[in-house]
């Protein structure tokens, strides 16, 4: 037998409707109350209303619902799951507002995961399209079920940015259909890709409008481009290739840095990132000749700099640090080397060649 009340969030308590046979416990208002608080706290995840987007679409604020393929899933801690998911699409280009002063203590991140992913799992990563990390509780039962490859659809889905990267939320209120591939949204969604593919511009990113800057060249303009994940999962530690990258972060960054102050020696730490990844590379010595075209003067290597970083050209110097900054889309070759020959992989780093902005 139960009472109940108006449902309204107020400090009286008034029943309009009880069982004859009710029989009032010491601490009925209390209880009610709770529950009635509880749910007028909680009323948008009932009645939150959704809507299907690709990942290309995605907002922050934004409930929607999404149609992927499972990736991997791995566990990130005692009540919770990562899940990786793709669906052929890149996520929107996030503005960079990371103070550049701070990159050298506290550099920026270069992904979400906690555990870095080996290359083993990079191998089954698409090379094309985003890999969209979402953070499940352990409370879904149908995660720990899911296979790698499968279609889901994944509802009442919420995302947020993390230092530039987009990371997916799951809710009490989401829903996870597990998907055939007969489904025609999961055949719609293969098409689409299979078109990017297709196209020319198949590892322009989709939210690079409506093609990359041309602020760079390259000594191998007919070389064609790739994505750096395919490059992080390549079999060899040494190798070679032409990525469209943005520049995110820069350590140093002000022109009068650029160079060792002993030996003049041009000495770089980039943060490059795709739609696909993030990773360092660096640029020394006569790379960085070639790169800034020659020893400039520091006024004309800091506007390099600042247009590479995307810092607004009516931005004083003491504020370009802390600026919101929207870097272009460039084109770079890159090569990967490793410092210890006893642990190659665990010493790869990467370096800029063959790449020289233009004026």
């Amino acid at each position: 037998m139960f009472a109940s009340c108006c449902g309204k969030a107020k400090e009286s308590f008034k029943a309009y409707q009880m069982s004859i046979n009710y029989q009032a416990s010491n601490n009925e208002k209390e209880v009610l109350s709770q529950l009635r608080t509880h749910f007028y706290d909680h009323k948008s995840d009932a009645v939150m209303k959704s809507c299907l987007l690709r990942l290309n679409s995605i907002k922050t604020e934004t409930v929607f619902d999404l149609i992927c393929r499972v990736l991997h899933v791995c566990e990130i801690s005692d009540d919770q799951w990562m899940i990786y998911v793709w669906d052929g699409t890149d996520t929107p280009c996030a503005p960079c507002h990371k103070d550049l002063n701070a990159e050298g203590e506290d550099p920026l991140p270069l992904n979400l995961d906690i555990v870095p992913l080996s290359r083993k799992i990079l191998h089954i990563f698409p090379c094309v399209g985003t890999v969209f990390r979402i953070v499940v509780r352990k409370y879904f039962e149908e995660i720990p079920q899911l296979r790698d490859g499968c279609w889901v659809k994944l509802c009442n889905l919420t995302c947020e940015l993390h230092y530039g990267i987009w990371r997916g939320l799951l809710h009490g209120s989401s829903k996870v259909h597990i998907l055939s591939d007969e489904d025609e949204n999961v055949k719609s969604n293969m098409r689409d890709y299979q078109d990017r593919l297709a196209s020319g511009a198949r590892v322009q990113p989709l939210t690079c409008s409506p093609r990359h800057s041309y602020m760079t060249g390259t000594d191998f303009e007919k070389e064609p481009c790739v994505t750096l994940i395919k490059s992080l999962a390549c079999h060899k530690v040494t190798h070679k290739f032409k990525s469209i990258v943005r520049v995110v972060a820069a350590y140093p960054w002000k022109g009068n840095h650029l160079r060792s102050p002993v030996h003049g020696h041009y000495r770089v730490r980039l943060t490059l990132e795709d739609s696909t990844v993030r990773i360092h590379a660096y640029i020394h010595g006569d790379d960085g000749v070639k790169f800034f075209g020659g020893h400039p003067e520091v006024e004309k290597l800091s506007t390099k700099m600042r247009r590479l970083l995307g810092i607004k050209e009516n931005i004083g110097a003491e504020e370009a640090a802390t600026s919101v900054r929207d870097p272009p889309w460039v084109c770079c070759c890159l090569k990967s080397y490793y410092l210890d020959k006893s642990d190659k992989w665990g010493s790869r780093r990467y370096r800029i060649f063959g790449t020289y902005i233009l004026d």
